[in-house]
């Protein structure tokens, strides 16, 4: 009969993997990966069925664009609250429970009877995705030693881009051999190998973050989501053109921000410490992650035109050209990821803006007469500057946020992001509309020299927006170290 002695000898070599698993930086950032994958793959692989949806159900195309606009609204007003609450819960169960929730609402937007039941759906699973967002970025500083943190960021944008440029090709390949339920019960199995990666390497350390007190700020949180609902929806309804609607939702959305603010000051436990913004080079890192969202929103609302119109490809040879940014996006990251530890973040984020303001100069310059490469060669630069300032950013702020902070910081990280795109859709939308407008045969007909008029006089509005970053980049950085040199003890 084995003593206890022998049986926790027997037991040591199991307890041993177990805690080599549960401490595994390898697996925790393939965990993270995989959430961060999920979640950009949320947003392009339904873009795909909507043609299917409105067969199914019968219904029209302003009914089946909801199937996408509610998972984006879920995101866009959940996250920063998504962080907060894992500042003060702990951020592995609340990332445990979003990859769960997320799961879930696939498992029923795939069974979904109705229309109105998978757009209820993708709601949920938007709520599931701004938590898998919002931690996936806060988990880094838990799992990489900081000199490393940049590859890891490089690895997180890498998988994001990934996400956007499969969605459509692996949805299309999906929805051909198997109906459209099966672009969102793909992400069943996905699902369930990121929530076993995550149970078993991400750190359980501290089930609170440390320095975070007080309660929750329900009024601050429905408020917040309230506002940024109302704008969201006032950039998308009718495609960006604004009627009274969008207009009475702006005008709503900008009392909410005023509301919003009173209630942080009054609040004993505020959602966001407004104190926090005064921060010159957090307010600036977010003013401009925002700012090049609405610039990257560009290439994806009006490069199809221009290559399918100006440049005459077919539907087929459009998918693979636009497939060329996001694929360079994912290279790129990774390398961006080791340029950020190496030279640091702050000097890489300069040169990702300045590589930005180059490849957005050179679209504006687009000739149909020079071909697929009129496009693909900018595109290249302008992805390449794009991938760099988004792994230097993040990396930037993240490193230097308090461990009690990290959830709420990296949801408004998120949040700029989110509203840079939806902004962007709706701006540079309407700006190439009316750039192309003297141009037309006729109203419906675009013509060659219509949509590159219209590439050219939307990518120059995105250089002086790509400028505009770069320099605020370079006066927060130069405030931010005279700050600091304030700072030292004589």
């Amino acid at each position: 009969m084995a003593t206890a002695e022998q049986n926790e000898c027997a037991s040591a070599p199991q307890k041993t993997r177990s805690a080599g698993l549960a401490h595994s930086p390898v697996l925790a950032l393939a965990s993270l990966s995989l959430a961060t994958l999920l979640s950009s793959l949320g947003t392009s692989i339904a873009s795909v069925g909507l043609p299917s949806l409105m067969q199914a159900f019968g219904a029209s195309f302003q009914s089946v664009q909801w199937v996408v606009l509610a998972y984006l609204l879920a995101i866009t007003a959940l996250i920063v609250s998504a962080g907060r609450l894992a500042d003060m819960v702990g951020r592995r169960p609340l990332l445990l429970g979003g990859i769960a929730l997320f799961t879930l609402a696939s498992v029923l937007c795939g069974l979904a009877p109705t229309l109105w039941l998978l757009i209820a759906a993708r709601a949920v699973q938007g709520l599931g995705a701004a938590l898998m967002m919002a931690l996936a970025l806060a988990f880094v500083a838990e799992t990489v030693a900081k000199e490393r943190t940049g590859s890891a960021m490089g690895l997180l944008g890498a998988m994001s881009a990934i996400g956007t440029t499969l969605g459509p090709s692996l949805g299309g390949f999906l929805i051909a051999g198997f109906g459209w339920r099966a672009i969102f019960l793909v992400n069943v199995p996905l699902g369930l190998l990121t929530f076993a990666l995550a149970w078993l390497a991400l750190p359980a350390r501290g089930k609170a973050a440390q320095g975070v007190q007080g309660g929750f700020d329900a009024i601050g949180t429905v408020l917040l989501a309230l506002t940024l609902a109302a704008y969201a929806l006032a950039m998308t309804l009718d495609r960006g053109h604004f009627g009274a609607l969008n207009i009475g939702l702006l005008v709503a959305a900008g009392i909410g921000v005023v509301l919003f603010g009173v209630a942080q000051t009054k609040a004993k436990s505020p959602l966001i410490r407004l104190a926090r913004l005064y921060d010159i080079r957090l307010s600036a890192s977010l003013a401009t992650n925002l700012v090049v969202a609405t610039v990257m929103m560009a290439t994806l609302v009006v490069a199809p035109f221009y290559l399918s119109r100006g440049l005459g490809l077919n539907a087929a040879m459009v998918g693979v050209v636009l497939s060329t940014g996001p694929l360079v996006s994912a290279l790129s990251a990774l390398v961006a990821g080791r340029l950020t530890d190496r030279f640091g973040a702050h000097r890489m984020m300069v040169v990702g803006l300045f590589s930005l303001a180059v490849g957005t100069s050179l679209l504006s310059l687009a000739a149909t007469k020079l071909g697929i490469a009129s496009y693909i060669v900018p595109i290249a630069v302008t992805c390449f500057g794009y991938a760099l300032f988004q792994t230097s950013n993040n990396a930037a702020v993240m490193s230097g946020v308090a461990a009690g902070e990290r959830g709420v910081v990296s949801g408004l990280l998120n949040l700029s992001r989110n509203l840079g795109l939806i902004t962007g859709a709706s701006l540079m939308g309407a700006i190439f509309a009316a750039a192309s407008t003297g141009e037309r045969q006729s109203q419906d007909m675009l013509t060659s020299a219509a949509a590159a008029h219209g590439m050219q006089v939307t990518f120059q509005t995105a250089t002086v927006l790509a400028v505009a970053a770069l320099l605020l980049a370079l006066l927060s950085t130069r405030a931010g170290g005279r700050l600091s040199v304030r700072q030292q003890p004589s």
